[in-house]
């Protein structure tokens, strides 16, 4: 392994907080990585790592050599980048994140695609309904749902993504079908929200004939993943705000059906962030293009509601 890739197993640990996770990122044993850092502390001439059974933190000087190190990385990664706009064929590892039910539904089936079609690519896929951060954990790219607020990052709009309330048809059937937003309000409904550390979504916006409105909507149960959310509304637990390509193929079926269909949650868009230097990196401007180009029939409109 060169210097450069022993480089980036420090970084991964340092990100990740443990030689495993920062080896099974970079797809290498634990045995293998703290080899690796073994063998970067020998050359450096310095200890890089605290080391206890049960924690590993960076010394300062392995704080100070990590802030110095991305910057190395950032510049290899620039550099290659640069180097294979000359080719006509996109190449190396992209890094992505997207969140759970997204990234389940709209953008894993396109990574193998892609790949096939450019085999000198590899793609390292992670999903989270949480929020992440691209710069520290070494991503080129995150799909997100929503409208994100980070302006150190450039944004890309890949398709309207339209939300809908939905249940099962025995919840409604025991507890009544809500005829106005106010319904939802009183604790006849228990309302089913992405909820984790930091998350703003406490609360619900509908799209009313006098604008938005924004309720402060309450129930018995909250997770951070979207997909046990859906599971929840199909057991009949209560009333779930998800985008529409998320519950289709259940609403299709008749295991959800929509609720207040004349008052719906205001409709987002599904896109992606990256850094502003990874514009000038064909590989991931190869592969935003591609989903692009191959995710909008998730996005379509039911034909009962196209003109």
């Amino acid at each position: 392994m060169s210097y450069v890739e022993s480089l980036r197993v420090f970084a991964r640990v340092i990100e990740l907080g443990s030689i495993t996770s920062g080896g099974r990122d970079l797809r290498l044993t634990p045995a293998v990585a703290s080899k690796r850092i073994k063998e970067l502390e020998k050359h450096l001439g310095v200890r890089l790592f605290n080391r206890t059974t049960r924690s590993l933190t960076p010394t300062g000087v392995g704080t100070v050599f990590y802030k110095e190190a991305k910057k190395v990385l950032a510049s290899i990664d620039d550099a290659e980048a640069t180097i294979a706009t000359f080719s006509e064929t996109p190449r190396g590892v992209i890094r992505i994140t997207a969140p759970l039910g997204a990234g389940r539904r709209v953008v894993a089936p396109l990574v193998p695609r892609f790949v096939e079609e450019f085999p000198g690519t590899e793609v390292q896929m992670r999903l989270s309904d949480r929020k992440v951060d691209i710069l520290a954990d070494g991503l080129d790219l995150a799909f997100f749902i929503g409208t994100p607020r980070d302006s150190n990052l450039k944004l890309r709009k890949i398709a309207d993504c339209e939300r809908i309330l939905c249940a099962a048809p025995q919840y409604l059937e025991r507890n009544g079908s809500p005829t106005t937003p106010d319904d939802l309000m009183g604790g006849q409904h228990n309302c089913l929200l992405l909820r984790y550390p930091r998350s703003p979504e406490y609360y619900w916006v509908l799209q009313t004939i006098d604008g938005p409105r924004k309720l402060e909507v309450a129930g018995k149960y909250d997770a951070d993943d979207g997909d046990v959310l859906t599971d929840w509304a199909l057991d009949c637990r209560g009333i779930v705000n998800k985008p529409r390509f998320d519950v289709a193929e259940h609403l299709r079926s008749g295991a959800l059906v929509e609720v207040l269909p004349d008052t719906p949650p205001v409709s987002t868009i599904f896109g992606c962030l990256y850094p502003h230097r990874k514009l000038q990196d064909p590989k991931v401007r190869s592969f935003v293009d591609y989903i692009i180009q191959h995710c909008h029939t998730s996005f379509a409109p039911p034909l009962s509601s196209r003109p």
